[in-house]
């Protein structure tokens, strides 16, 4: 606790690092900030805490419209905005984890351009994070995201994929509207490599991981920066990242030719025993080509477990994660003292 002039304490400030990658935010970016700006000054949460946002990241990622010069401008008037130059368009996610390396905050919070979220939500995120003792809170929108049916539905259903199929990874949570404690936020930052998915790089070292309810707005009549193309991309690095399962399937279809090859030999050999010679020849390829599909398959099955171990390491997947005590950063403010 810190004391006012007045001799009352007032709760230790959460210092707030918000990361916004830009891409198409000529028209928007600037009322973002504006939204930003109410917490410049620290503010008490409904439970008591108190946050304040000491800069704001603008991650420019190259895009085609005049964002730059928005920034530029921005950065000149607010001493709280810092330009973070990207050389040339990586990315939604590299843009992202730039600005969170840069970051110095006891917190992050990652939020889009085009004013779809709310600034509002930041306190309510806060007490989530400290009530469920949470180093990741995701917004958990309330209503449709603004975009397509058709988008929308591809979207749910890519995740359902991933959830059911590669690792039983809960990704209906991850959202592009994030808060987490910044050393977590930095750590992954610093390890995660090329072609990583952010949120699953979040779930390597995160132990603990929260949802807050929130109201997706509209998108400010802006044009989406995805296309068809890029959102399938967006897709297969979310599977590659999420495990190597896919590569895992190659040595069950593998055993799975071996087992139909062995079978259809047992019934040939059962057929012969039988007299029963059917078209002469037929029963024996089919087993040589079930059974050499079979032993090709699965030594390919074998090589990609190899290979998914350099994809794993290659990625910067890290072997374990080493950090203060925490009850010495963020969440343990507010606890009561061990002498009281």
């Amino acid at each position: 606790m810190v004391e006012v002039s007045g001799g009352e304490p007032r709760p230790e400030v959460h210092t707030i690092s918000v990361v916004i990658p830009v891409y198409q935010g000529e028209r928007t970016l600037r009322g973002v900030v504006d939204e930003l700006a109410a917490y410049f000054e620290p503010v008490l949460t409904p439970a008591g805490h108190a946050l304040q946002v000491t800069e704001i990241l603008l991650a420019y990622d190259n895009g085609p419209d005049g964002s730059d010069e928005v920034i530029r401008k921005l950065a000149a008037l607010i001493p709280q905005v810092r330009p973070v130059w990207l050389s040339r368009n990586f990315g939604q996610h590299a843009a992202t984890i730039a600005g969170m390396a840069s970051s110095g905050g006891d917190w992050i919070v990652t939020m889009d351009e085009d004013g779809q979220h709310d600034p509002a939500y930041l306190p309510e995120m806060l007490d989530t994070a400290m009530r469920e003792r949470a180093g990741v809170v995701y917004a958990q929108p309330t209503n449709s995201a603004p975009h397509g049916f058709a988008r929308n539905l591809a979207s749910r259903g890519a995740k359902w994929v991933v959830r059911h199929w590669m690792r039983g990874m809960d990704v209906s949570s991850f959202q592009s509207y994030r808060f987490m404690l910044g050393e977590v936020g930095r750590s992954v930052a610093a390890y995660a490599g090329a072609g990583v998915y952010l949120d699953v790089a979040l779930t390597w070292v995160n132990g603990r991981m929260a949802q807050q309810p929130v109201a997706l707005r509209a998108e400010n009549d802006r044009p989406s920066g995805y296309d068809t193309r890029t959102l399938l991309s967006h897709f297969w690095r979310l599977v590659l990242t999420s495990g190597t399962r896919g590569l895992r399937l190659v040595s069950v279809l593998g055993v799975t030719f071996a087992v139909l090859g062995f079978l259809l030999a047992i019934w040939t050999i059962i057929g012969r025993l039988s007299g029963d010679t059917g078209q002469p020849g037929w029963a024996s390829v089919l087993v040589m080509v079930s059974l050499g599909t079979g032993a090709v398959l699965f030594s390919l099955g074998v090589v990609a477990e190899y290979v998914g171990v350099a994809v794993n390491q290659a990625m910067g997947r890290p072997l374990f994660l080493i950090h203060s005590d925490p009850l010495d950063g963020p969440l343990g403010r507010g606890r009561p003292s061990p002498d009281a």
